[in-house]
């Protein structure tokens, strides 16, 4: 093999290799600076940069039909054309076209932005045959060549990382040996090693996060991949010689019911990926290189949220019944502080003896609950300054609302109503269900000037739906109908700000965190794990749109609620519960950590994070410590966030910090001992569930 064309963007090399035979092409990722170790006495062939697998085809073989659809003689038809560089306004593309003696064409994209630290890849095939082609498998990307540091096929050094999630529980990282997944080649090279994982339905961050990583350990580099999708996806680890492949992108024919039917002429594009590779920094970090590939559509959004705002939203307060009544007392009990949106959640439409989950759909303001009409409502929210926000769930409809018995309007699966625990879904690619969902969704935001909108999601459509050529192409059109519409509300009304909800964190994924200015982190609300999970998300989405809870409640004492509102310092701080029965000790708490999380805000929205404590395998039993650390990019500042569990730890904690820093602050509900030896914070914690923040700020010598 040959290299065709090596680029250097920020601190990765891009490598396209080229095998003279085939003229088949590979991508490779490699940390600037670091040349591969015994690559020509590897046996290894090129991998091809596109997996490809189009119907009537045959399939690859070695065993590999039901595990994958990798390198089948579409992929290995595929022979290089030509490539360009194009150097365009905010970013570099590299577009490489590949194409076959029957029409097939696909050009596989790279994109570089600005200084970031990572590249975006897609695939786009286009039929120029004169019959129409069925996809079932096409790939966003796929990297080869992951052992390239160590000769041989690397054993005993590469590590597969994944995320895993469930419901209230998002962010566990899972790390496995390639060896222990059987992705070791074979003693002749022949039979395929395949590990395809991923998910099938509309909610993308249900099992696992569309990303993974591959850790050289031994090397200390680590290679990472996420997926921008909001619906079925795949990503593969396959292996049949010395090196080790990653690709992923939608769901296949076999992993996700997925068939796509190309005419003569038209054109079809992947989902997009993020890619990047990082020396000795391990996956805490190299996950943040990933993340921060969305700070662009952060910036790029309200100019309300650079600040990071502070939330209320009242459903954990009123639970569903929120009403012009108890409203008003709340806005009473918080209106001198820097609270900024006020969010109405789930229930403002709900029928008299119903609730709010099984009447969404008809959205007619309660006339019970606001029996002067919701403007009252958000007018006296604004007229306290703050921006009022009201809850939807633009996707789904509820048993007893209208028109969850309007089939016509809804998605089917075998020509029945799809259905679940007392929802049905929208076809939202039906221009009428637009139509009806501009009215009732876009109109209320518009006339009564809702400027921040909470669009949850509370179950998912599974395997797909009918009204494409395959169930996976009518899921996959549905969301992209979805995404369609989300577009829509941002233009049609100024400045709104987005939170994307799904039953917490189950739509955490690149293409929804670029549509939205922040996301729900999870729905473990008042739970003793929450810092436990929204540290872990540092690893999945930017903090400074990560929205953390914290639920008050007028029995919790002055350390629960230090425990809880320094867990919001993680992300953004989302406040409800009993904020009209508190003691003026309570509030003092509160308001202590308000003025904590406007200090350390701009190091939350641009630091780098790092990990400290206990390792927990259980997250509803906790015991030892954990503490976050996050630094400025030029050191200048930076915060730790650290709370106790139960059990025991260090009578002192010591965290080696990345550079030399004094202690300016220290918030919590008690004195804590804090201060600096060189580079280490010491800490000394008097009890378990205890929250404690420490704001720093850079030594001079």
């Amino acid at each position: 093999m040959q290299i065709l064309q090596t680029k250097t963007f920020h601190d990765l090399t891009v490598s396209y290799l080229l095998d003279e035979n085939t003229q088949n092409v590979g991508l490779m990722l490699l940390p600037a600076g670091m040349e591969p170790v015994g690559w020509s006495e590897k046996k290894q062939n090129v991998d091809s940069l596109v997996q490809l697998k189009l119907a009537g085809d045959a399939y690859p073989g070695a065993y590999s039909g039901g595990n994958t659809m990798r390198q089948s003689i579409s992929t290995r038809k595929l022979q290089y054309q030509s490539q360009q560089i194009l150097p365009l306004e905010n970013k570099t593309e590299i577009v490489t076209v590949l194409s076959d003696d029957r029409g097939n064409t696909v050009e596989h994209h790279l994109r570089h932005y600005g200084e970031e630290e990572s590249v975006e890849t897609f695939t786009v095939y286009q039929n120029d045959g004169a019959d129409a082609t069925e996809l079932e498998l096409l790939s966003s990307f796929s990297l080869m060549g992951l052992t390239p540091f160590t000769p041989g096929d690397a054993a005993n050094t590469l590590v597969l990382h994944r995320i895993r999630s469930v419901w209230s529980a998002e962010g566990r990282v899972e790390s496995i040996p390639v060896e222990a997944l059987d992705l070791e080649p074979s003693w002749s090279g022949h039979a395929i090693r395949a590990e395809r994982f991923g998910q099938v339905g509309s909610m993308p961050v249900s099992k696992f996060f569309p990303c993974a990583f591959v850790e050289d350990t031994k090397n200390g580099v680590v290679w990472g991949a996420q997926i921008a999708h909001n619906a079925s996806w795949q990503i593969e680890a396959y292996r049949k010689d010395d090196g080790l492949a990653l690709s992923g992108g939608l769901a296949d024919r076999e992993f996700g019911h997925w068939m796509k039917r190309i005419q003569p002429g038209e054109r079809f594009e992947t989902p997009h990926a993020i890619l990047t590779v990082g020396k000795g920094t391990g996956i805490d970090h190299v996950s943040q290189r990933l993340t921060r590939a969305g700070m662009k559509y952060f910036t790029a959004g309200p100019a309300s949220e650079q600040t990071l705002p502070i939330i209320f939203n009242e459903y954990c307060t009123t639970w569903g019944c929120p009403s012009a009544e108890n409203i008003a007392g709340i806005v009473d009990a918080i209106k001198d502080r820097p609270i900024d949106y006020f969010v109405i959640d789930a229930g403002w439409y709900k029928k008299d003896g119903v609730s709010w989950d099984k009447t969404m759909g008809d959205y007619q303001p309660s006339a019970t609950l606001f029996p002067e009409g919701l403007e009252k409502t958000t007018k006296l929210i604004r007229d306290h300054g703050m921006r009022p926000g009201i809850w939807f769930e633009i996707d789904n409809v509820g048993e007893a609302s209208t028109p969850y018995h309007q089939p016509e309007k809804l998605l089917h699966r075998d020509g029945t109503v799809l259905q679940t625990d007392g929802r049905r879904f929208w076809d939202m690619a039906n221009p009428a269900v637009e139509a009806e969902l501009t009215e009732k969704v876009i109109g209320t935001l518009q006339t009564y000037g809702f400027g921040y909108m909470k669009m949850d999601y509370n179950d998912t459509i599974g395997l797909g739906c009918d009204g494409c050529e395959s169930l996976g192409e009518g899921l996959r059109r549905n969301m992209k109908a979805s995404e369609a519409f989300i577009r829509k509300a941002t233009k049609e009304v100024p400045d709104l700000v987005l939170e994307n909800c799904a039953s917490g964190g189950h739509k955490l994924e690149p293409l929804m965190m670029s549509l939205c200015s922040m996301a729900s982190f999870s729905d473990a609300h008042e739970e003793p794990e929450i810092p436990v999970i929204a540290a872990a998300l540092h690893r999945t989405i930017l903090p400074c749109q990560s929205q953390i809870w914290a639920v008050i409640r007028k029995t919790d004492s002055l350390k629960r609620i230090a425990y809880s509102l320094t867990a919001t310092m993680l992300g953004r701080m989302c406040f409800s519960g009993d904020v009209t029965e508190l003691t003026a000790d309570q509030w003092k708490v509160i308001d202590d950590c308000i003025a904590m999380y406007r200090q350390i805000a701009p190091v939350i929205k641009n630091g780098e994070s790092y990990f400290y404590g206990t390792p927990q395998p259980s997250w509803r039993h906790l015991t030892g410590w954990q503490a976050l650390g996050r630094f400025a990019p030029d050191g200048s500042e930076g915060f730790v966030v650290l709370h106790t569990f139960e059990g025991t730890w260090p009578q002192e904690l010591t965290l080696e910090l990345p550079g030399d820093y004094t202690v300016e602050e220290v918030c919590s509900d008690q004195d804590i001992p804090c201060r600096m030896e060189g580079k280490t914070l010491c800490c000394t914690p008097k009890e378990a569930f205890e929250g404690i923040c420490i704001r720093l700020k850079k030594r001079v010598f």
